[in-house]
């Protein structure tokens, strides 16, 4: 896999967000905030409602590329630190255990230019609704200060996507909760997709919701593509699975 064109996504030409009211600009100033406080050239937020995750917003291409990567391929930092509740500090992806721990996120992540990246849960000790993902060109660790900075700004955007998620469920959906309200769909445009695509799945297979991301997943590796894309070519009817494919 490799990086697309350099589109700035999220963010403005100069790194910073573009201008804007819609309910995902607090979560991307604060990745913004992200990188003047810190020494990280990148800052994304991944929302975890199910199998799979779904970038809401990063600060540049870069960040959104290698974010896309983990949830492509279901591990690195990021995965990490949903599964374990804890942040999740990769100071060096190009020598050493944490390319021991995640040898192919640390082969694609460096090929995009990451070399360090530091994920920390969204959340408090009985969810994980989300992880805060930063990342640096060059090795390195965040101090003990560093630190508190990063997890003092991963508790302001948990307050911030909970809020919104708040906002989903007072809407027309009667109070079905997010995951089903319909409220990520307005601020992760790749959401309603990817969701969409695995249902296809397990439709076009015959399986279960694990077995049909997993499938995506692979296809999406081999391909050299992320499961975003993959995902939209399905829904597109581009792109049909087959039990024996």
């Amino acid at each position: 896999m490799r990086p697309r064109d350099d589109h700035r996504g999220a963010a403005g030409g100069d790194g910073r967000p573009a201008e804007g009211n819609g309910p995902a600009e607090i979560p991307r100033r604060l990745c913004a905030v992200a990188l003047e406080l810190l020494p990280v050239t990148g800052a994304s937020v991944s929302l975890h409602d199910d199998e799979m995750p779904v970038r809401l917003c990063a600060t540049g291409a870069q960040a959104a590329y290698v974010t896309d990567i983990q949830a492509t391929l279901g591990d690195g930092p990021c995965p990490s630190a949903v599964r374990s509740g804890r942040p999740v500090l990769a100071s060096d992806l190009t020598q050493g255990q944490d390319v021991d721990r995640w040898p192919v996120f640390a082969e694609e992540a460096t090929e995009a230019g990451v070399r360090a990246a530091y994920s920390l849960p969204l959340g408090d000790d009985a969810v994980c609704v989300g992880t805060l993902d930063l990342y640096r060109d060059t090795p390195g660790g965040l101090t003990a200060t560093e630190l508190r900075t990063a997890r003092a700004l991963a508790g302001a955007m948990t307050m911030a996507v909970m809020a919104l998620s708040r906002d989903g469920e007072d809407g027309e959906d009667g109070g079905r909760g997010p995951e089903r309200s319909g409220w990520l769909d307005g601020l992760a445009p790749d959401h309603d997709g990817i969701y969409q695509a695995i249902g296809m799945v397990m439709a076009q297979l015959g399986v279960g919701a694990h077995e049909a991301v997993a499938r995506l997943r692979a296809h999406a590796f081999s391909h050299g593509r992320t499961a975003a894309d993959v995902a939209r070519d399905v829904v597109n009817h581009r792109l049909r699975f087959s039990p024996g494919g």
